[in-house]
């Protein structure tokens, strides 16, 4: 038998496994979007495509209530899969909005807490920084306690609303000034307090006292100088911090990521939302406990075309 149809095959196979390769690591062409938001939504349909590879630092400016999750889990995958080099800077998303707003800070991708925050980075009227945003992620927010508090029996025993403002009781919350999260505890705390008749609720809402910044929270909880505090379920659990619900509301953060306008590096900005938003980078959200937005949506317009396979716009 002649083996020339055999070789003839073979050599076809190795031609169309180089040229496969060579697509995989093409680079990716930067995004001539408006700055300017259209007021639409859409959907994101589920993708297996490949991530794209470079080299350099990505500066992604995020909520502080993913700081573990950034540090621990997605920013290492990142910096292995793609080459780049994850660089991240935590704060309370409105405040981080802000330093953007004020050319304060720079970065290439910006993840909040909060859609809404968006807002105020749309348009030519606040810098054109945000053209489109996707939601992807939300995580309900709980009372975290520390279980060594005097008061962790009480909190797995009785309404929350109830313990918090026993004599002595440490409740920490971030400020609603530049912080979603803050928000939420404000709104839960002024809820409860007119839903239980606790003027004691509503006086600690407008509180100063126990308010500190995002980043600083979880670690004050477990350093023991405070008995609980407002969190997300998804950093309580990454954190490996005891909750109860915040029963009778329902408060949640919801996550947005966008490639930033004026990005100093873009193309590593949409290879990090790329992985963001892949299996990869979705499954390593789902194990952390967050509860994941599928199809993930998509609000604004000018969609960078390298990521199209995980964000996909009208």
């Amino acid at each position: 038998m002649s083996t020339r149809p055999v070789l003839l095959a073979a050599g076809a196979a190795v031609s169309l496994l180089l040229v496969g390769c060579g697509s995989s690591t093409s680079a990716s062409s930067p995004s001539t979007s408006a700055t300017t938001a259209a007021a639409v939504s859409t959907t994101v349909a589920p993708t297996t495509s490949t991530t794209p590879r470079g080299s350099g630092p990505v500066d992604v400016l995020y909520a502080g209530s993913l700081v573990t999750v950034m540090t621990d889990t997605i920013g290492p995958a990142f910096d292995a899969a793609t080459g780049y080099t994850f660089t991240g800077f935590s704060a309370g998303s409105d405040a981080l909005a802000t330093q953007i707003k004020g050319k304060v800070r720079q970065g290439d991708v910006f993840v909040s807490a909060s859609p809404t925050v968006n807002a105020s980075l749309e348009g030519a009227a606040n810098g054109g920084w945000v053209s489109w945003y996707a939601t992807f992620a939300t995580a309900p927010l709980v009372i975290g306690y520390n279980p060594k508090s005097r008061f962790a029996a009480d909190l797995q025993s009785k309404p929350w609303y109830q313990v918090v403002t026993e004599p002595g009781f440490l409740l920490g919350r971030t400020d609603p000034a530049t912080d979603p999260k803050g928000k939420l505890a404000v709104s839960a705390l002024n809820s409860a307090a007119s839903a239980q008749n606790l003027p004691a609720l509503a006086a600690l809402a407008t509180s100063s006292s126990g308010v500190y910044p995002e980043e600083t929270l979880v670690g004050r909880l477990q350093a023991g100088q405070l008995d609980a505090g407002f969190f997300y379920s998804s950093e309580a659990r990454a954190a490996s911090i005891p909750t109860v619900p915040v029963t009778g509301q329902s408060l949640k953060a919801t996550y947005t990521v966008t490639v930033l306008n004026q990005a100093p590096d873009e193309a590593g900005a949409e290879a990090f939302v790329a992985y963001l938003l892949g299996p990869a980078g979705q499954a390593a959200l789902k194990s952390d406990g967050f509860e994941l937005v599928t199809p993930v949506t998509v609000s604004g317009g000018g969609v960078p075309s390298s990521i199209s396979s995980v964000i996909s716009a009208p």
